[in-house]
C-alpha cells in the first residue's frame, strides 16, 4: 500500500519543467495566450448552451447567483491551481499535483478522471457545434444531406425548409406528414474534431494564436448580444421584471428550483469552467510560468464568471426562464429583441466560441496522456514528440479519432455533468494537494503563495465535494465504472512501469 502513495519528487518535477531540449514542450505561450486559452474554453457551451438549461431546469432567474456560487468554488481551486501552476510549471495539471503530495495511486485516479473529463467534454460539444453549424447553413438554403448531420437513429423532420428534431418542431405540427430520415453519421461532428485536431498537432503556438483571434470574434458577438439585450430590457421594463419574477421559482423537488435548484444550477454549469484548469496543462509550453500561470488562471476566471453573471441576468430578462431549455438559448434570447441579424450573428459567435472549446479540451487532454507516459502510467506512444512540430502527436492523433466517432455515432446526452464530476474532483484534489505540500515542506519557495491556508484548500475542498453530491445518481455511477476500468490497466500495466516504483524497487524500498 506504501508504494501506491508514494510520490514523485518535487526535484524530479522540477528538472523535468527545465527540459526544454528536442524532447520537450516548446516555450511559446505569454500570458495574453494563457489567459485567451482560458477564456476560449470558458465562453463557449457555458453561455451558448448550459445558462438556458441551467436557468429553465434548476434556478429560474436565479441561474445568475449559480454562476456567482460556481464562481466562489473556482475562485478557490483557482488560487490553489495559481500556486501549483507556478511552482510545478509542467503538463499535466491536476494529475501532476496530486502525484507530487497524495501520491501515485491518487494522481492515476484523477489523472484516468480528466481523461474522461476532456474526451467526453469534446465530444459533447462538438455536438453542440454541429447543431448551431448545420443550422446557420440552413439560414442561408444551404443543406448538407440531414442523415449526416445527427446520430444514427434519430429522425429529422422537413419543416418549412429546415431539417429539425421532433422537440424543435411547433407544437400542433403532425410530424408523422413531414418529410423525414433517420440519421446515419453525424459527418459534421466528425470533421470539426479532425480539423481541431490536426491543427494540434501542427503546433501549440498555431494553436493558441487561432485560439486568440476566435475569442476576440466571439467576445465581440457576446458583446452585441448584451448590447441589444440591455437596451431592449430599458425600453421594457415590465416585460423584464415579469420574467425575472419569481426571482427565485419555488421548489418543485431536489434540485428543481428553490435554493437547492440554485447549488444545483451550479452543479450543472461547472462544465464552462473546465478552462482554467486546461490552462494549466500547458503549464510547460508558456514562456514565464512562475509569474504567466497565475496570470492566465485568475485572469480568466474573475473575466469569465463576470461576463456568465451578466449574461445570464440579460438572458432570463428577455426571455421566461421555462423557455429557455433549448440547444441555443442565446439564439432565443436575442430573437425577442426583433433584430433579424442578431440570431444569424450569434449562431456565427456560437460556432467560433464552441470551436475554442473544442480545441482547448483536445490540447488538455493530450497533455494529461503525456505526462502519464512519461512517468510510466501509459504506454510509451502517447508520449512521442513530433520531431519537428514538439508536440504529442501520436496523442493528438489517437485522442482526436476516438473522441471524433463519439459525436459521430453515439446520441450523446448527460455528458455534461459526467464532465463537471470530473473537473469538481480535479478541484478537490488539487486543494488538498496544496494543504498537504505546505505541511510538508513549508520553506519551500512559492512565485506564488494561496492565501489563507488552510481555509482557502478548505472551502474549496467542501464546497467542491458538496457539489458533486448533487449531481445525478446515475452520473456518479458512470463514473465509478469508468474508474474501475482504469485500475485494471493502473494494476495490469502501470504499476509494472512505473518510474517512481521502479526507482523504489531499485532503492530496495
Amino acid at each position: 500500500m506504501a508504494k501506491l502513495l508514494a510520490t514523485k519528487p518535487l526535484s524530479r518535477l522540477l528538472h523535468e519543467a527545465q527540459d526544454e531540449g528536442e524532447s520537450g514542450l516548446k516555450r511559446t505561450l505569454g500570458p495574453l495566450n494563457l489567459i485567451t486559452l482560458g477564456v476560449g474554453a470558458i465562453i463557449g457551451a457555458g453561455i451558448f448552451v448550459l445558462t438556458g438549461q441551467a436557468a429553465a431546469k434548476h434556478a429560474g432567474p436565479a441561474v445568475m447567483l449559480s454562476f456567482v456560487v460556481a464562481g466562489i468554488t473556482c475562485a478557490f481551486a483557482g488560487l490553489c491551481y495559481a500556486e501549483f501552476a507556478s511552482l510545478i510549471p509542467i503538463a499535466g495539471s491536476a494529475y501532476t499535483y496530486g502525484y507530487a503530495t497524495l501520491g501515485e495511486f491518487v494522481a492515476w485516479i484523477i489523472g484516468w478522471d480528466l481523461v474522461l473529463e476532456y474526451a467526453f467534454g469534446a465530444a459533447t460539444v462538438a455536438s453542440g457545434w454541429s447543431g448551431y453549424f448545420v443550422g446557420l447553413l440552413q439560414d442561408f438554403h444551404i443543406h448538407i444531406p440531414p442523415q449526416l448531420t445527427t446520430t444514427p437513429g434519430n429522425v429529422l423532420y422537413l419543416y418549412h425548409d429546415r431539417w429539425q428534431a421532433l422537440t424543435a418542431l411547433p407544437a400542433g405540427i403532425n410530424a408523422s406528414a413531414l418529410p423525414h430520415v433517420a440519421g446515419v453519421f453525424n459527418l459534421v461532428a466528425f470533421l470539426v474534431i479532425t480539423v481541431i485536431t490536426t491543427i494540434l498537432i501542427i503546433g501549440i503556438q498555431e494553436s493558441a494564436n487561432l485560439n486568440t483571434a476566435i475569442v476576440i470574434v466571439k467576445l465581440g458577438v457576446v458583446g452585441v448580444f448584451l448590447v441589444l439585450g440591455i437596451g431592449y430590457i430599458l425600453k421594457h421594463p415590465a416585460e423584464a421584471h415579469a420574467n425575472w419574477t419569481p426571482f427565485i421559482p419555488p421548489s418543485e423537488g431536489p434540485g428543481a428550483f428553490g435554493i437547492g435548484g440554485i447549488t444545483a444550477g451550479a452543479a450543472s454549469i461547472f462544465f464552462a469552467y473546465i478552462g482554467f484548469d486546461a490552462v494549466s496543462t500547458a503549464a510547460q509550453e508558456a514562456k514565464n510560468p512562475k509569474r504567466d500561470m497565475p496570470i492566465g488562471i485568475l485572469g480568466s476566471l474573475v473575466f469569465c464568471t463576470l461576463l456568465y453573471i451578466v449574461v445570464s441576468g440579460v438572458l432570463t430578462g428577455l426571455v421566461n426562464y421555462r423557455a429557455l431549455n433549448v440547444g441555443d438559448p442565446v439564439a432565443v434570447g436575442i430573437d425577442v429583441t426583433g433584430v433579424r441579424w442578431g440570431s444569424i450573428l450569434v449562431k456565427i459567435g456560437a460556432v467560433f466560441g464552441l470551436s475554442t472549446v473544442m480545441l482547448v479540451m483536445l490540447l488538455g487532454q493530450s497533455r494529461v496522456f503525456y505526462s502519464m507516459s512519461r512517468d510510466g502510467l501509459l504506454w510509451k506512444w502517447a508520449g512521442v514528440i513530433h520531431p519537428r512540430f514538439r508536440t504529442p502527436w501520436i496523442s493528438n492523433l489517437v485522442v482526436g479519432a476516438i473522441v471524433a466517432f463519439m459525436p459521430a455515432l453515439l446520441p450523446i446526452s448527460r455528458l455534461s455533468e459526467l464532465v463537471n464530476m470530473g473537473t469538481l474532483l480535479a478541484f478537490a484534489i488539487v486543494c488538498a494537494g496544496v494543504w498537504i505540500l505546505r505541511r510538508r515542506n513549508p520553506t519551500l519557495h512559492r512565485p506564488f503563495k494561496t492565501p489563507l491556508v488552510p481555509l482557502v484548500p478548505f472551502l474549496g475542498i467542501v464546497s467542491a465535494l458538496y457539489l458533486v453530491w448533487t449531481l445525478p445518481t446515475l452520473t456518479k455511477v458512470v463514473v465509478l465504472g469508468w474508474l474501475a476500468f482504469g485500475l485494471v490497466i493502473y494494476f495490469t500495466y502501470s504499476v509494472k512501469h512505473s518510474k517512481v516504483q521502479l526507482a523504489l524497487k531499485a532503492e530496495g524500498k
